[in-house]
């Protein structure tokens, strides 16, 4: 998710707003509902590119969600792919599971256009806090 000083990144061609978290500012593009369906294929890094209805669930979260509902940020010169929770617990696509996904499993996922894999290890679910 870190990458290296370098040229920015060409930026998605629609607006953004500012949502502060702490003393950091993240730009979160505003992306219109009918375009979401292009900038899901341009960034999903993952074969096969979920569908917009499908079901996704956010290991940070724990909780599932509509692929439709993800966002976008702008940071670091890059664009990063995120879940609706983003802004609660931090979970990017890398954290996206299959909505059958449980804690202790694991999972191979093709890099697109690559014959590169990436390996999640769920080492299982968060203690709760009483």
């Amino acid at each position: 998710m870190f990458r290296k000083k370098g040229p920015a990144l060409p930026r998605l061609p629609f607006p953004t707003r500012t949502i502060a978290i702490g003393t950091a500012a993240i730009k979160e593009y505003i992306i219109p509902e009918e375009e979401k369906g292009r900038a899901l294929e341009a960034l999903y890094p993952f074969e096969p590119v979920p569908g917009l209805d499908s079901t996704m669930f956010d290991l940070h979260e724990e909780k599932p969600f509509r692929v439709r509902e993800f966002r976008v940020i702008r940071e670091r010169s890059m664009d990063y792919l995120v879940s609706p929770y983003f802004f609660n617990s931090g979970g990017t696509v890398i954290d996206w599971m299959p909505p059958d996904f449980k804690p202790g499993q694991t999972l191979r996922r093709r890099i697109r256009g690559s014959e590169t894999y990436v390996l999640t290890v769920s080492l299982g679910p968060r203690p709760k806090c009483h």
